[in-house]
């Protein structure tokens, strides 16, 4: 864990109300799958927000606007400070990916993966990439994922873009070598069933401390309680207990 002073670059809206922040600062020690833990005024808890990319010491994140801290977070003008954690979570380990791996995110379960999906990219896989929204309205960085040059597939449960209906529909007869997945517990679960191949499962939890001290967001596995913020967000799937 180390703690670092950001500054904002830019905060813009991206889709219906979901918002891309850049900051930078040091970033030394984020990873693919990690997360950082923001300090907003007048709040108590910091808020946990997924690692979306790095580009040496600019840091990229999606969220999504869904309480009084992220609206907070959306009026943030350019050059505000933040006093954020990073090094959090133990990320995805991208050496077990095999040759055709597949990556899967569900609404603000998407941008963890674009980190992920360069970095496999980058190192020669040939990426999969499955984003899965509600409606055309919410979707986002379908171009940035193109730009990357993997096979973007979308599904809309309202078929209003790609494939209708879930993730897993869009999942059908692609043979992946193994999966990375982040998103909505149901999500995770269905994709967890449809799949015969090993991967690795990012959850969300609600999350006092954030760095492991307080045992809030303690999960059962396989192999005992783990914290999600400190042997998590992401769990093997031979370890996890639904």
């Amino acid at each position: 864990m180390k703690n670092v002073i950001f500054e904002v670059l830019t905060n813009k809206k991206i889709a219906k109300d979901v918002m891309e922040m850049t900051l930078r600062g040091d970033t030394s020690g984020i990873n693919p799958g990690t997360f950082v833990n923001i300090k907003l005024d007048g709040l108590y808890l910091r808020r946990p927000i997924s690692v979306c990319n790095l580009e040496d010491d600019v840091l990229t994140f999606v969220y999504k606007i869904v309480g009084v801290g992220t609206e907070q977070m959306s009026l943030m003008d350019a050059g505000t400070k933040l006093d954020v954690l990073t090094q959090l979570g133990n990320g995805y380990d991208l050496d077990n990916a095999g040759d055709n791996p597949v990556l899967i995110g569900g609404g603000v379960g998407v941008p963890p993966t674009y980190l992920a999906a360069r970095k496999l990219v980058e190192a020669g896989k040939s990426v999969t990439v499955i984003m899965g929204f509600n409606t055309k309205d919410e979707i986002f960085y379908e171009e940035e994922f193109k730009a990357l040059g993997v096979d973007l597939r979308i599904a809309t449960v309202d078929g209003s873009v790609g494939t209708k209906g879930f993730v897993t529909d869009a999942l059908k007869r692609l043979e992946p070598s193994y999966i990375y997945t982040c998103g909505p517990e149901p999500m995770l679960k269905a994709v967890y069933n449809a799949t015969s191949c090993s991967g690795e499962y990012s959850f969300e939890e609600r999350m006092g401390c954030g760095f492991g001290a307080c045992m809030g967001c303690s999960c059962k596995t396989k192999y005992g309680n783990k914290r999600i913020c400190k042997e998590g967000p992401v769990l093997k799937k031979e370890e996890i207990i639904w």
